[in-house]
């Protein structure tokens, strides 16, 4: 099993920033690419942030492309996503996802839920205009 606690939610205004962490535990960090998804209130949960084992693949959604960098640090188990101008259609529950590499593939769509196994349990982000 492998465990995952967001942290770095909160209440901010447009147009600031926050910093979201996921730290994971339970299995060796290196072998999941992580995601981060979002679900704003009566809405689908959505993709927001991909980025593999080492780092070097890594894909956003047009909706924050530019605004938003997912990173990991291996040494310290924990993704992250920093989030900067920030706008009310930013607000949701925040969760961070975890895919072993041993069941992805080159075409797997990395944007689908379906392609992660392990979950957190979210962290709010409330953006005020």
């Amino acid at each position: 099993q492998l465990q995952l606690v967001e942290s770095g939610g909160g209440l901010v205004q447009a147009g600031e920033s926050l910093r979201l962490s996921c730290v994971v535990s339970g299995q060796a960090f290196t072998s999941y690419a992580m995601g981060w998804f979002r679900q704003a209130p009566g809405k689908a949960r959505e993709f927001v942030a991909h980025i593999s084992w080492g780092g070097s693949m890594i894909y956003y959604s047009d909706s924050v492309k530019g605004r938003f960098t997912i990173s990991r640090d291996n040494d310290k188990s924990t993704a992250y996503l920093q989030m900067s101008s920030l706008k009310p259609e930013d607000t949701g529950v925040y969760y961070c996802a975890g895919a072993h590499i041993a069941t992805m593939t080159p075409t797997d769509d990395r944007t689908s839920e379906a392609e992660y196994d392990y979950w957190g349990q979210g962290t709010q982000v409330t953006v005020s205009s």
